[in-house]
């Protein structure tokens, strides 16, 4: 097999995107996280940037890494300064990483125009810098900024500026994409070139952008083409559209191209990884992200959910499970009696077809009217168990009403009236709220609390709102879909979501707080007063 160095710039290069930013400390946990799957370089910053990327480097040293090496990031230095005087390359050698990575100009527009320096300059600024580094023995990488752009406009200083890393001490070389324009036959030309140019045997890298969309091709036709190392960011965080999906590319170059990259376990870990450096970056993860996202095997026509029981390959190109992630069958007016056999496999509905036609029937009607269950599984199942005629009754809903009083300029305050009868009981409660979903909800919790005390274990933790027809303008009708964490002592963590319409945002909102609170009684087995 193959073996492909992975290089990480999450922390460098992906903070650069757009709503990327890391603490000291989410850097820290990254590094661990990217060390245990065997990134072979983790680069953490340009320590003369920032004061966060300066204490990374005093930190990580504590760390015990088991498999990376972490590299620390900057420019080659000013024109007309020797590089020992140079500050951003003091900082590199302050950080004392065990790698260091710089990088150089290598399209003449650059230099001449953007540094403003000759071009013989800039290759002794590239060959200094490097020289410079190595002697502070670390290893250094070289990163060939705009090389294929260079590489188009002038080839010959392209290798020039390659040569001068050599010189310099350079480890490997790393061709990069930076604009992120070019098509994977140009990248493959170019690849093969230079390999002829300086040696088959050089350590060649790909450092590949997605403003076309190509970023991971483009990195897998420079690994076809002779690349041994390859660049990129978890998740494809990056400046304008991103860099190279490192999940993405790292799961393509052990299933597809049977290249070793990573410790031999790794890649059923991706899923979690992704997941664990979303949740640090605060953002969802894209549901159609490939291999790692939610709906990367979710399937959702009625003809692929009955194909994929028979045939997992059919509808998949891998097995879900290889890299740590799971099929899903979403339940929709596209689904077939399939989708709903899949779905309600905790009821047996397998060969009941007069219950899966009947529940099928019941989705699409109330799709049509608004509804999605795709992501609200609980309302569903409240649905199955309504077509098998096992839903249980544990209040009479009687009436509900809000008041908001809104005076001047102080904040509005919102009051919420519930009656319910709940066994031979009535309970009339009354809360306040900073809206109106908040106070029904601390009204309907006080009026269930003394007969169903478990309801105290389930807290909202995302609210969703989509106009469903938006033509009726203000008076359109809206989705409502609500998340709920089950938390509590004794109790395995749970997380589901409920779904409720109405032209009403509040009626649309007190439907999916009762079936959530409906659906944690009937999951904890209690029983109706």
């Amino acid at each position: 097999m193959k073996r492909i160095e992975i290089y990480d710039t999450t922390l460098r290069d992906g903070t650069q995107g757009e709503g990327i930013a890391f603490s000291l400390v989410d850097k820290l946990k990254i590094t661990e996280k990217l060390d245990a799957l065997g990134v072979d370089f983790i680069e953490g910053g340009y320590p003369l940037s920032n004061p966060k990327d300066a204490a990374y480097f005093k930190e990580v040293g504590q760390l015990r890494l088991a498999n990376a090496q972490v590299a620390a990031f900057g420019m080659t230095r000013r024109r007309g300064v020797r590089a020992a005087d140079d500050p951003g390359m003091q900082a590199l050698v302050a950080a004392e990483a065990p790698v260091i990575t710089i990088v150089g100009k290598t399209w003449d527009l650059h230099v001449t125009e953007v540094l403003r320096v000759e071009l013989e300059e800039n290759l002794e600024m590239i060959r200094d810098s490097l020289a410079h580094g190595a002697a502070s023995g670390a290893e250094v990488i070289y990163d060939a900024e705009h090389f294929f752009d260079g590489y188009r406009a002038n080839r010959a200083y392209a290798l020039r500026t390659l040569e001068a890393a050599l010189r310099g001490g350079a480890t490997r070389l790393v061709l990069c994409d930076t604009n992120g324009g070019s098509l994977p036959d140009w990248i493959g030309q170019v690849v093969d070139q230079v390999l002829d140019a300086i040696g088959k045997d050089t350590a060649l890298g790909i450092h590949t952008h997605n403003d076309g969309g190509l970023a991971v091709a483009d990195a897998l036709c420079a690994v076809e083409h002779g690349c041994r190392h390859v660049q990129g960011t978890v998740n494809g965080y990056g400046e304008r559209c991103g860099n190279a999906d490192l999940t993405t590319l790292v799961a393509n170059l052990n299933l597809k191209m049977g290249c070793q990259c990573l410790v031999p376990d790794a890649i059923g870990r991706l899923t979690e990884t992704s997941r664990y450096v979303h949740e640090l970056a605060n953002l969802n993860p894209p549901a159609a992200q490939p291999f790692v996202g939610p709906s990367a095997f979710a399937h959702k026509g009625g003809m692929h959910v009955h194909a994929v029981q028979r045939v997992p390959q059919s509808y998949e190109h891998v097995d879900p499970r290889t890299i740590g992630n799971d099929r899903r069958v979403l339940v929709s007016e596209l689904s077939g009696a399939s989708n709903i056999e899949v779905i309600g496999a905790k009821f047996d509905l397998g060969s009941d077809r007069v219950v899966q036609r009947r529940v099928l029937e019941r989705v699409q009607e109330l799709e049509h009217r608004g509804y999605q269950f795709e992501s609200a599984t609980a309302s569903f199942e409240l649905l199955v168990y309504e077509a098998l005629r096992q839903r249980p009754r544990y209040w009479s809903f009687d009436h509900y009403r809000c008041v908001i009083l809104k005076s001047g300029a102080d904040s509005p305050v919102t009051e919420a009236i519930v009656k319910l009868q709940i066994g031979d009981g009535i309970e009339h409660c009354v809360a306040d709220g900073d809206g109106p979903v908040n106070a029904l909800d601390g009204a309907l919790r006080k009026c269930l609390a003394p007969y169903y005390p478990l309801i105290g274990n389930v807290h909202l933790t995302d609210y969703r709102v989509r106009v469903v027809n938006p033509t009726a303008e203000s008076a359109a009708k809206v989705r409502v879909v609500a998340e709920f964490r089950v938390v509590g002592e004794g109790i395995p963590p749970r997380v589901f979501a409920t779904v409720g319409v109405d032209e009403n945002i509040v009626d649309a909102s007190w439907q999916a707080l009762t079936d959530a609170f409906e659906y944690h009684l009937i999951e904890s087995a209690v029983a109706p007063r």
